[in-house]
């Protein structure tokens, strides 16, 4: 009995286990090879440049404007520390990352760098054995020139200075002994300036350093060649500047009681201000004698006396009481200090003897009295007030009526008149001192200056947006237009299955190789899943399923021994 036995292809365990990344990448080309590998490795180049920039650290200033000896030294340094720097655009800057600076500093700082481009006294250090005074004298002088020229680079407004001191040699005569003199020379930073006081006292720094120096013998100039240093009558320039000063800040005081006072009744916006002082800077110097008229003769103080007595008289006899008594000068003169004076040759007295005549006798008396004298010196005061003027201007009340609409009206008399003696009150007004005021109410002329608003993609905001974005979405664009045109392409292809060569009914076989029976005899097998066919459309699957109804019909032993065989594991085979 012969058996048809309808040979079917299984596919191989190898197949079976295949990796579908290997099956895909074997059905490309060579070109989409190429394409796939040369996308592979820049994708990974684009994912390593965003990951180094993402840890890339973030540089700082560690030191700027440094000379070229410091810089090579702090570089140095920097080598053997083994810490990372760059240069600033330009060399003007050391760069170091951001979490190194101050520790960076600290220890470049403990080995004594930067040194500076000036040195000063730590030129004694080195001194050579066998040194001439010259020699010293030199060393002591380039020191002390560049410890003042450290001194001066501390100002703010000093970017860089230089000291020449001219140290004449002393002798023994001190007639012939010259004084020292000092020259300097700043270089200011763009845009600033050393006002009076501030070159009123580099010239005394340097002029306090070097002994026996004077103020008048130092010069500073500019980078420029404009002298600095004062001139004679540089105190008077001092005077007339700190008088200047004190002029405008007394005016802005005035200025600010007004608005003070104003601006929470006619608005913030609604007043302007302005005062006038003048002022009286003069010294003035006065010196006063009086003489009082003389007092009576109870409060009179005597200065001095003088009494003159000369005469002869006739012979007589003695009379009287001999004794002290008649040997007395005569008594202190009772007449008052105005009174008539005495005719010449009278002697007010009784201490001539009785009976006795007088001849050719004169007495004069001279007493001087104190005078009263009152001195007194007057010294005024400078920056008095000789006259104040304030000038105020109100704007209009502003209404608004029933329509809404918003207008301007004058202040009432009632207000200008209040306002006007609040402002005299708050300036002190006084009138012989010829103050005056004036108080205008007249509507303001606002011109607001329209500013051109930029657009959102030119202002500052969204430009340093842009750049801090720039490079992660360059990065990001990369890497997509890498992956759309080289990468997924390829993998489209790779996930494809293969095609299969279309079959017409003619070239199909009872039993393909490689087929396998869906169906049994007059089983209608449904498959899920799969869409109808159509009715009038003849497929592959329904001509090999009328076949194997067709096998199973005409040959039911082979289709048993078929299914046999699957069921066991076995090929079938024909007998």
């Amino acid at each position: 009995m012969n058996t048809a036995v309808a040979e079917i292809d299984t596919p191989l365990a190898a197949d079976r286990t295949a990796n579908p990344l290997v099956q895909g990448y074997s059905r490309l080309d060579a070109p989409r090879k190429i394409m796939l590998v040369l996308g592979g490795l820049a994708m990974i180049g684009v994912l390593a440049a965003a990951f180094f920039m993402a840890n890339q650290p973030d540089y700082r200033v560690l030191y700027a404007n440094l000379s070229d000896k410091d810089g090579g030294a702090v570089i140095a340094q920097l080598s053997q520390m083994n810490v990372p720097y760059r240069h600033a655009e330009g060399g003007s800057a050391i760069l170091v990352p951001a979490n190194q600076v101050h520790e960076t500093r600290l220890r470049l700082a403990s080995q004594g760098l930067p040194r500076g481009a000036v040195t000063g006294f730590e030129l004694m250090d080195n001194s050579r054995l066998g040194m001439t005074q010259f020699q010293e004298r030199l060393t002591f002088q380039r020191g002390l020139e560049g410890e003042l020229t450290r001194s001066i680079m501390s100002l703010n407004s000093v970017a860089e200075a230089r000291v020449h001191l001219a140290l004449p040699n002393q002798n023994g005569f001190f007639r012939e002994q010259q004084r020292p003199s000092a020259s300097v020379l700043v270089t200011l930073f763009p845009g600033r300036a050393l006002d009076r006081a501030q070159v009123a006292g580099i010239v005394h720094l340097v002029a306090s350093s070097v002994p026996e120096m004077q103020p008048a013998a130092v010069s500073v100039v500019d980078q420029h060649g404009n002298l600095l240093s004062q001139t004679p009558n540089q105190a008077n320039e001092l005077i007339n500047a700190q008088q200047l000063e004190f002029t405008r800040m007394l005016e802005q005081m005035y200025t600010q009681r007004i608005l003070d006072l104003l601006e929470p009744v006619v608005g913030r916006e609604n007043v302007r201000a302005q005062v006038t002082a003048d002022l009286d800077f003069s010294l003035t110097e006065q010196t006063s004698e009086q003489h009082r008229p003389n007092q009576g003769p109870n409060e009179a103080a005597v200065r001095s006396m003088q009494l003159i007595e000369a005469g002869s008289q006739l012979d007589q006899p003695p009379a009287g009481v001999p004794g002290a008594v008649a040997n007395l000068p005569p008594g202190q003169a009772t007449a008052p200090i105005n009174a008539e004076a005495a005719p010449v040759g009278m002697v007010a007295g009784d201490n001539v003897g009785q009976g006795g005549t007088e001849a050719n006798r004169r007495r004069e008396q001279v007493t001087n009295f104190e005078v009263d004298r009152t001195v007194s010196v007057t010294r005024g005061s400078t920056g008095n007030i000789r006259r104040l003027s304030a000038a105020v201007v109100l704007n209009h009340a502003q209404t608004t009526d029933r329509r809404g609409q918003t207008s301007t009206v004058p202040l009432p008399p009632e207000t200008m008149e209040q306002i006007n003696a609040l402002v005299r009150e708050a300036i002190g007004f006084n009138a012989q001192r010829g103050d005056s005021v004036n108080v205008l109410n007249a509507a303001f002329n606002r011109t607001e200056t329209e500013i051109p608003e930029l657009a959102w993609w030119q202002q500052a905001n969204t430009m340093d947006l842009v750049r801090s974005l720039a490079w992660p979405l360059g990065m990001l664009l990369l890497g997509l237009i890498l992956f759309l045109g080289m990468v997924r392409p390829a993998l489209k292809m790779m996930a494809a299955p293969p095609a299969k060569p279309e079959q017409t009914p003619e070239a199909i076989t009872p039993l393909s190789t490689g087929s396998q029976l869906n169906t049994v005899v007059d089983n209608e097998t449904q498959r899920p899943g799969l869409p109808a066919p159509v009715p009038n459309e003849v497929t592959a699957e329904m001509l090999r399923l009328e076949d194997a109804k067709r096998l199973a019909k005409d040959n039911p032993v082979a289709v048993a021994n078929i299914v046999r065989g699957w069921m066991s594991g076995e090929s079938a085979q024909a007998t």
